[in-house]
């Protein structure tokens, strides 16, 4: 069965569509899909356009490549374009799907974090942000994605207010309201997202090497048995034991047959939890949902959770110059 939306609440400024003092700039670039939807692309833009932002479009549709945003030699110029130009404070990810893979070895992430964009995106974009963690230490956002997000029919006050939010503040706070987690007050690095992703660069010089972190996962579309069998791949690489604590995000969209016989994802948890010494909560709103979070990746925070739902409170290094 579905997860149910947790209550959440978080100290938001009362802001839909900012106003800046100056235009920021934002380049958008297609590491792995291309946009499957036009129009979705332009409500995107006009989105941006509309909340203070100048959009550099780096993504050409002319050349996109099979179910790619271009060949790798063109999505790596996208990226290097974006880094390159001086008006540009945030690179986003107009989509996921897959292809963030087969760039890894293609880029210098020495160059990418020298230029101290602040890249956003979630999905197969977390490939980049694993390795740029790795490789250089340099925190990212996990976050909206042009398409799904900004050029959604109707805009998620509460993603594009956090969304926001995050880039300005260096602190911020989010509480959750749900039942049946542990408690757990620790601190650590903040790192994670999506799960296949963190999965498959396990063993590359890709995956970031946290210890004492606190993980955040999500995934869609993945039934229960899929998301044990990559959590076990977790855990029996040890990669799990070095973290203060696990938070699971959105992993719905999947489907249950009549062999699964009981076996969901409320029965799947209760067998981690018994397999894995640290603490796995639920609830947080990050995925691939509407209401999202925005995190960033490699950042400080503190997890304090208890019968009522958990507070994560997050010092991060980026922010809006």
């Amino acid at each position: 069965m579905d997860q149910e939306a947790p209550d959440l609440s978080v100290d938001l400024e009362p802001v839909v569509l900012p106003v800046f003092a100056k235009k920021i700039g934002v380049a958008l670039i297609a590491p792995g899909g291309y946009p499957l939807d036009d129009q979705a692309l332009g409500r995107g833009i006009l989105a941006l356009q509309q909340q203070g932002c100048v959009v550099y479009n780096y993504y050409d549709s002319t050349e996109k490549y099979q179910r790619f945003g271009g060949t790798e030699p063109v999505r790596v110029a996208q990226i290097y374009a974006a880094i390159d130009n001086p008006q540009v404070q945030i690179v986003m990810a107009v989509r996921g799907s897959y292809g963030m893979s087969r760039l890894l070895p293609l880029l210098d992430f020495e160059r990418i974090a020298a230029s101290k964009k602040l890249f956003v995106g979630h999905s197969d974009f977390n490939a980049f942000s694993f390795a740029l963690l790795a490789q250089t230490g340099m925190q990212s956002f996990a976050g909206p994605m042009l398409c799904s997000d900004f050029g959604d029919l109707t805009l998620s006050a509460f993603t594009m207010s956090h969304f926001w939010q995050s880039l300005r503040q260096t602190e911020q706070t989010l509480d959750v309201e749900t039942v049946g987690n542990p408690d757990v007050d620790v601190t650590g690095t903040l790192w994670g997202g999506n799960l296949a992703m963190l999965n498959h660069l396990v063993g590359t010089a890709y995956f970031p090497q946290i210890d004492g972190g606190i993980l955040f996962l999500e995934d869609i579309g993945e039934h229960p048995y899929r998301i044990e069998r990559m959590m076990l791949q977790l855990h029996y690489a040890g990669v799990l034991a070095q973290q203060q604590a696990i938070v699971l995000g959105d992993f719905a969209n999947y489907r249950l047959a009549e062999h699964d016989n009981g076996y969901d994802f409320d029965a799947m948890l209760t067998y981690l939890r018994s397999q894995i010494s640290v603490p796995i909560l639920t609830g947080l709103p990050f995925g691939h949902i509407r209401d999202k979070v925005t995190l960033p990746i490699g950042s400080q925070a503190r997890l304090v959770s208890g019968s009522a739902g958990f507070q994560l409170n997050i010092n991060s290094t980026l922010t809006l110059r």
